[in-house]
Order: structure tokens, then sequence, then C-alpha cells
């Protein structure tokens, strides 16, 4: 199983990016997915879910700011985020739900300062 994550980048606040997280080794269309996101020195932390019917769920702090959505023909999720602020800083990582703890992909580093 993999996770790859890409997309992400240095922008300033107030500015988007868009993540996407390609999965192979499992049936895409049968598992929920979730984004997390770590920062050095903290515990990763759980930013948003989708199920594998395209129900969505957010972590308070970035609703209403992050859509999530996924392609199954493409096994792939993504991961819209508008109106960044300093505190989304962070490396972004995709897993299944529930995840697989041998897993974790490599992340996408996500910076936002001016």
């Amino acid at each position: 199983v993999q996770f790859v994550e890409s997309g992400g980048g240095l922008v300033q606040p107030g500015e988007s990016l868009r993540l996407s997280c390609a999965v192979s080794g499992i049936i895409f269309s049968n598992y929920g997915m979730d984004w997390y996101r770590q920062t050095p020195g903290a515990q990763r932390e759980w930013v948003a879910r989708i199920s594998n019917g395209g129900t969505t769920n957010y972590a308070p702090s970035v609703k209403d700011r992050f859509v999530l959505w996924r392609d199954n023909a493409k096994n792939t999720m993504y991961l819209q985020m508008n109106s960044l602020k300093p505190e989304d800083t962070g490396v972004y990582y995709c897993n299944s739900d529930p995840p697989r703890p041998t897993n974790w992909g490599q992340g996408a580093q996500v910076t936002v300062s001016s």
C-alpha cells in the first residue's frame, strides 16, 4: 500500500494550495481517507476525512476554508486549501481510515509565511 502526497509549497497568508494524495495497493473506492498534518515537535493532527461515499468532515480549525474530494477513477484524493494561515504550516499526510501505521508517505510540506 502506498500513499503519495504532492502539491505542497510556500505561499503567503490568504493564498491557496491544492494537495493530492495518490493511492495504490488497495481498492481505493472501498475506503474512507484522511488528511493529517504535523509540525516539528508536535503530534500528527487530524485535518479532514472523506468517506468512501464522499461524505466529508473537517477539523474546526480548517472548516469553511478547506475542501476535500476524491476521484475514485484516478485513485486520488484532493485537498483544496484556501485562505491559508501561518498556523496551517506543516507536513501534510494522507492515509486510509483507519490509518495504516506502517504505510505513511513522505508527506507534502506546506509553508504559509509572509
